[in-house]
């Protein structure tokens, strides 16, 4: 074949591959499977052309070509910064808004037994008592009382961190039980995030009573937005996944469970997110008694902001007038 022949015939195929790569440097969507098709085909091409001394010019084109798909195909990566970027901020917020009714129901499962509870043990002692025995309601009022050894105590750094990983153990374990228990038909989540929310509205409303609100409230203000939301997020995706056992359609109970798992999948990690987040904060920040009340209830306050802004707001597609 004739270096002429061979241009004229192969030149449309390294023309499109240009094309391909060009779209790819800007971003935009491309094939990935014809591009390394394409790739192949011209390194082959390039191959033939220098065993068979074609005229530089052509060498030269096919050499810059592969060269261009090398550098775009085989750069240095960015340790997946970039996807998981958009993960935190496309994925996840829109995967929670796709499951909103799950995540409506999870809030109103959790919210309301624990506003109930707290108002309930407020008014008096019967309520807590039911709910806890008075050993552990001791051990909450020293906990939070007004000695030195409470907590939002002063720490050493290596305390900080035992107490991160501890805190990283209590809420992933919450998590796993209001996600898993929802295999139970969506039943099981449905008692955790019940049962979490009677628990902590049990305890936050005794210590309000016994007059230790001053020490509790500062101290979970800033976790607390991502805690609790990270709990109801876990339970919608328990309710979601006991939904493919409760109406599996056409489908076998199984295979309905299975798809169901994969939806819930994005909201899960949206959950655990959340919950890495609390423990941080919770282990360095809420546990620092340099930090005023006043500084705490304000971080706090921008923490529930930026919580709902991200699940409400991020992710979105813009809208241009005209």
């Amino acid at each position: 074949m004739s270096p002429m022949h061979f241009e004229a015939t192969y030149g449309p195929l390294w023309d499109a591959f240009a094309a391909e790569l060009s779209l790819a440097r800007q971003g935009k969507g491309v094939d990935g499977a014809l591009l390394a098709s394409q790739y192949r085909r011209v390194c082959e091409h390039l191959a033939l052309a220098q065993s068979r001394a074609y005229p530089i010019h052509l060498v030269a084109r096919l050499e810059t070509l592969t060269q261009d798909a090398h550098q775009l195909i085989y750069r240095r990566q960015d340790y997946g910064l970039q996807q998981l970027s958009r993960l935190l901020r496309v994925d996840l917020p829109r995967a929670v808004r796709a499951q909103g009714h799950f995540v409506l129901a999870a809030l109103v499962l959790f919210a309301v037994p624990l506003v109930a509870a707290f108002l309930l043990a407020w008014s008096g002692p019967d309520f807590a008592l039911r709910m806890l025995d008075a050993a552990q309601l001791r051990n909450y009022e020293a906990m939070y009382g007004d000695g030195k050894q409470v907590l939002g105590r002063l720490r050493e750094a290596g305390d900080d961190w035992q107490m991160f990983g501890i805190y990283i153990f209590h809420n992933v374990g919450i998590g796993f039980r209001c996600f898993g228990a929802g295999i139970l038909a969506g039943v099981g989540s449905a008692f955790v995030l019940l049962y979490n929310g009677l628990m902590i509205g049990a305890v936050a409303g005794h210590l309000q009573r016994v007059g230790l609100g001053h020490n509790f409230w500062p101290f979970v203000a800033t976790h607390s937005a991502f805690e609790l939301t990270g709990i109801v997020l876990a339970g919608a995706a328990g309710l979601r996944m006991g939904l493919g056992w409760l109406a599996p359609g056409r489908r076998s109970r199984l295979e309905a469970l299975a798809a169901s798992a994969r939806a819930s999948v994005p909201v899960v990690y949206a959950a655990f997110f959340l919950l890495l987040v609390a423990a941080a904060f919770e282990a360095f920040w809420s546990s620092a008694a340099w930090i005023a009340p006043g500084v705490r209830y304000g971080v706090a306050a921008v923490c529930w902001i930026l919580v709902v802004l991200w699940l409400g707001l991020m992710g979105r597609e813009r809208r241009h007038a005209g």
